[in-house]
């Protein structure tokens, strides 16, 4: 009999809480370059709820067991050259395409990354996935400039707190669009100038307030349905609208007029493009300017200009209240199991 972990396992497309916590063999041998990771954290993603329904864009084969950011400790490295100076001890975190909510993962060393000393392992599990996708949406897609002003939806969010850090890292104002008063409190402990409470006044009201109807350079939207088109009004011209995801539900459609009578851009940032998870698998052609994304990130964090954010800490047999923290949309930050 094999060695055995324990994992959560989606056996056939379900939702998310129909999952089961297994006892199942450990990965297998390492290949040329992979790494063997004992995990600490794994991270809560909304988008996993797409993943184990069948949702998503790409369909692991089945079973599997879910999750893509995981931190943890090296336990083997495969043989050849690695991608990463890692040895067996090292504190990593890493991008998987799936696997990441059981105890052991392996995975190839493109995309782990060391832990700097002195940083947090928790924290961490969020920087190559969520973190990336607001560095990619805003300094890779956007490109955005020191002294712009950017409107941040879900400012509170996995993905949406990242950007409001990484703007004010680079010198850029952020706008920060938050749904109660405990988020935006939050926000203005954090340093924040332009919180919006939605549920006390409107995003569009308080842009065209804020800067005397000139409206933001960028717009980081996680939300699309109606945000979406409000939004494109709250650019100035040149204005550049960075579709990052669709938490609010809807697809919504660009209204091509608007584009042209406002002189502004519409993009879109797939941050599993570069990770593999594209409709073309393109994780090596990206593999270094990622690596240099994430050690950006870490750089940052060491000096103090970001601070990634811890929600909550949970067991991983609460892997169903872990994702409903997520989608009661009440984290501030990542939610973590600890396998």
């Amino acid at each position: 009999m094999g060695e055995t972990m324990r994992a959560v396992i989606c056996e056939s497309w379900r939702p998310y809480d129909e999952m089961e916590l297994k006892s199942v063999p450990v990965p297998g041998p390492l290949a040329p370059g992979e790494v063997r990771i004992g995990v600490s954290h794994a991270a809560v993603s909304w988008a996993t709820t797409l993943v184990v329904e069948g949702k998503y864009q790409r369909k692991p084969t089945l079973p599997f067991s879910p999750g893509a950011e995981v931190s943890g400790t090296v336990l083997e490295l495969g043989e050849g050259p690695l991608d990463a100076d890692l040895k067996v001890g090292d504190r990593v975190c890493a991008a998987l395409d799936w696997g990441g909510y059981a105890e052991q993962v392996v995975v190839h060393s493109r995309h782990v990354y060391p832990i700097p000393e002195g940083l947090d392992s928790g924290p961490a599990t969020a920087i190559p996935i969520g973190w990336m996708t607001a560095y990619g949406g805003l300094m890779w897609r956007a490109r955005l400039q020191p002294g712009e002003k950017v409107l941040v939806h879900g400012a509170c969010g996995g993905v949406g707190l990242p950007a409001v850090d990484i703007a004010r890292a680079v010198g850029a104002e952020p706008f920060a669009v938050v749904r109660g008063e405990a988020k935006a409190a939050f926000l203005r402990e954090r340093g924040v100038e332009h919180v919006i409470d939605t549920t006390k006044t409107s995003f569009r009201d308080y842009v065209a307030e804020a800067t005397d109807g000139r409206g933001v350079d960028v717009v980081y939207d996680t939300v699309g349905e109606k945000v979406f088109h409000d939004s494109l009004r709250c650019l100035d011209v040149g204005g550049r609208h960075i579709v990052i995801g669709f938490v609010g539900g809807g697809i919504p459609s660009v209204p091509a007029n608007i584009l042209l009578l406002k002189n502004i851009h519409v993009a879109g940032f797939n941050m599993g493009q570069h990770v593999g998870w594209g409709v073309k698998d393109e994780r090596v052609r990206w593999a270094a300017d990622y690596r240099a994304g994430v050690e950006q990130l870490m750089d940052w964090w060491k000096a103090g200009r970001i601070a990634p954010q811890v929600h909550a800490v949970m067991p991983l047999e609460d892997f169903r209240e872990g994702m409903r923290q997520v989608t009661d949309r009440n984290a501030i930050g990542r939610v973590l199991l600890t396998p």
